[in-house]
């Protein structure tokens, strides 16, 4: 028998990946796969500054054989706030590094995990879904309040009083399997998992269709490579340093 909705057989769990085009959203969406799961793919397009992101995600999402791929406009601009959403520049100088305690920089979209999750739980319970996949890390990150075990936590428990499966006792999981891994594992992740991160998108500030090398997520790339060992297949308009201070 098959489901009205996708046309794939009854009885395989479905799970919907917020997939952002980058690294950590690619091998996110490539471990909800490994698990059995088929993939409902949800990219927002924010309007944001990397909008050269969401061509990655399409990428990624045939590669993987996602059951659906939706790209939702959602204009954050209206908002401003951030670097990636207003005319602020984006930092260049690696002082946003460092996780916990490194403070919050302008990189930062307010409240934008909560609201792409918000989407993402609407969509789960209408394809019945239950299980939500994010890219989000907590140890090599910019040090972003939404990216912490600590908020993965407070959605699940509000997705469980928010919505009608919730309240009759259906469930739903964040599921944030990079949580706690470094950049480096992630890389490693990606090639065992077989995906090419040649495909995946991370620069802020994108420079002639260039990773810029040196915003914060460029240096973040390029260290986990570097630590993890592995070749680095982004081209960058100016190469990054160690990821740890200025160029």
């Amino acid at each position: 028998m098959t489901s009205a909705n996708n046309g794939k057989p009854e009885g395989r769990p479905r799970a919907v990946v917020l997939l952002s085009g980058g690294l950590d959203s690619m091998v996110a969406a490539g471990l909800a796969r490994e698990l059995g799961f088929d993939l409902l793919a949800l990219t927002i397009n924010y309007n944001q500054r990397h909008l050269i992101e969401l061509a990655a995600a399409r990428r990624i999402a045939a590669t993987l054989g996602a059951v659906r791929h939706v790209v939702l406009p959602i204009d954050l601009t209206a908002f401003g706030g951030s670097s990636l959403t207003a005319y602020i520049p984006v930092p260049k100088d690696g002082m946003g590094l460092g996780g916990e305690g490194a403070g919050i920089p302008v990189t930062y979209v307010p409240a934008r995990n909560t609201i792409f999750l918000s989407l993402a739980l609407g969509w789960a319970e209408a394809a019945g879904a239950r299980e939500l996949f994010l890219g989000i890390n907590a140890l090599d990150y910019s040090g972003y309040p939404d990216c912490r075990p600590a908020f993965v936590d407070a959605f699940e428990a509000m997705a469980a009083v928010a919505t009608k499966a919730g309240a009759e006792g259906d469930r739903f999981r964040v599921a944030a399997p990079l949580l706690r891994m470094t950049k480096a594992d992630i890389v490693r992740e990606a090639d065992r998992l077989g995906l090419d991160a040649g495909m995946s998108w991370s620069c802020y500030d994108p420079q002639d269709a260039l990773h810029c090398g040196l915003c914060d997520s460029c240096r973040l790339r390029s260290r986990g490579f570097a630590e993890a060992g592995l070749p680095d297949p982004t081209a960058y308009a100016e190469q990054p340093s160690d990821g740890a201070g200025s160029s």
